[in-house]
């Protein structure tokens, strides 16, 4: 019942407060990818920065749940994304970012459960283990969780893309 509480939650939440964009595509050729967790402001910045000619994409992610089960899913089909820069702030709450670095460093338990992760419902419902198992051995995260500034994450960029 919680669970279906939080996500009724959510959808009210993007009917009342609706974002512009959340994605945007670059460099279809590159392996990293920058997520700005809540920080729409920073998402725009790049995305009409020329940091898109580095990246494959730029977006946000604001839950726990079905925020990462969904950048998964997308870094699964999209096998040449090797490097994902977490940046911005994290939604206080539900701290995706915190709860995106635990599932890489410890997994989940037998009901889904981000173990260690701090958020409201960190639950990953719509992902196997495989499917975990698979993101946490093909993606490096860069933690660069409240950073804000675009010249630092330029230059994370520049570093990765060297490596």
């Amino acid at each position: 019942m919680t669970n279906l509480l939080v996500r009724f939650a959510g959808k009210i939440c993007e009917i009342l407060l609706p974002i512009k964009h959340d994605i945007f595509y670059g460099n279809e050729n590159s392996s990293i990818a920058i997520c700005t967790l809540s920080s729409i402001n920073i998402l725009e910045k790049i995305s009409k920065s020329e940091l898109m000619t580095k990246v494959v994409i730029t977006a946000r992610l604001f839950s726990e749940n079905k925020g990462i089960e969904t950048l998964l899913k997308y870094v699964l089909e999209h096998r040449k994304i090797k490097y994902i820069v977490l940046c911005g702030n994290d939604t206080k709450g539900h701290l995706p970012g915190h709860a995106l670095l635990t599932l890489q460093k410890n997994g989940v338990d037998t009901k889904g459960r981000i173990i260690g992760a701090r958020g409201k419902d960190p639950v990953l419902d719509d992902v196997t283990q495989n499917e975990i198992s698979e993101f946490r051995k093909h993606v490096t995260l860069v933690d660069l969780i409240g950073t804000t500034e675009i010249n630092i994450i330029a230059e994370m960029i520049t570093n990765l893309q060297k490596a």
